[in-house]
């Protein structure tokens, strides 16, 4: 039993890989498209990452605290498949939200820019001069869609544990090498790396839950305890907040006990009221 992440370029053969891979194994494949096309909190066709990657963080900072909002849905939406376990992901921040867990194994695919050309002329029928710059557009369009929502630059290689180029190993081989390689005891699931995984999902989707009412707060959590803090320099929210937090964590399926790590402060008026473990 294995989880297994993999980053890919356009038309770098990433998602054939993937798609691949999984039926090789048995295991469920999913793709950043089918995480962003469940969710009902974004317009999702307008950022939808196909062509316009460059539109995503305009329409997300639409929103009220939108860039957290967003990643607190991909984060939650993400991890709700990966504890089903048996799991390839391809999208651009697996390596982001699964490369603290350990025996995951996290790959990157690239491909020969000459390749990448020559499939982007054939599918969408332009000369060779347009089908560089629309690759190297969107090359760089998801860097820096991986640096402004994740903090994280796909293009690093130290992030991953195998970087493969397609061209002179093909796809077929590269599979080949992935199913060697999960086989392995540091990329076998294990009930210690599971726990992990069933925390941090439960966890995110607290946070995602409360994100609308609290976007301050972040969230961990502990064999169904949940345990919530502020960011940094955000401060105390006031007594009603904090009841509405408390009410909408334990609205989320497997919480058992809400715990605050910080003091409440009068909304308006009134005394200060310590507010620790609940």
């Amino acid at each position: 039993m294995s989880i297994i992440t993999i980053a890919r370029g356009s038309y770098s053969r990433g998602k054939e890989v993937a798609e691949k891979l999984a039926q090789r194994l048995g295991y469920e494949c999913i793709s950043r498209d089918i995480l962003l096309e469940a969710s009902d909190e974004f317009n999702i066709p307008e950022i939808k990452l196909v062509r316009a990657l460059h539109d995503a963080p305009q329409v997300i900072e639409r929103f009220h605290h939108g860039k957290k909002r967003f990643v607190s849905f991909i984060r939650s939406a993400l991890l709700q498949h990966v504890k089903r376990d048996n799991i390839v992901y391809h999208g651009l921040a697996g390596h982001y939200f699964l490369g603290n867990i350990p025996g995951v194994l996290k790959v990157r695919v690239n491909a020969d820019m000459d390749d990448r050309v020559r499939e982007e002329m054939k599918r969408e029928n332009i000369p060779g001069d347009k089908a560089l710059y629309i690759l190297k557009k969107d090359d760089e369009e998801r860097r820096r869609w991986g640096i402004q929502l994740y903090g994280t630059d796909t293009w690093d290689s130290r992030l991953y544990d195998v970087v493969l180029n397609i061209k002179t190993i093909t796809v077929d081989d590269a599979i080949d090498i992935l199913v060697d390689l999960v086989k392995k005891p540091n990329f076998q699931s294990t009930p210690e790396s599971m726990k992990i995984i069933n925390d941090l999902a439960l966890a995110s989707s607290v946070e995602a839950a409360l994100v609308k009412i609290a976007p301050m707060v972040c969230v961990t959590c502990s064999n169904g305890t949940v345990y919530i803090s502020t960011e940094p320099g955000a401060g105390s929210p006031g007594e009603e907040t904090i009841s509405r937090i408390e009410n909408g964590a334990r609205e989320v399926p497997g919480v058992t006990e809400v715990v605050f790590s910080f003091k409440t402060v009068p909304e308006q008026g009134g005394h200060v009221n310590p507010f620790h473990n609940i």
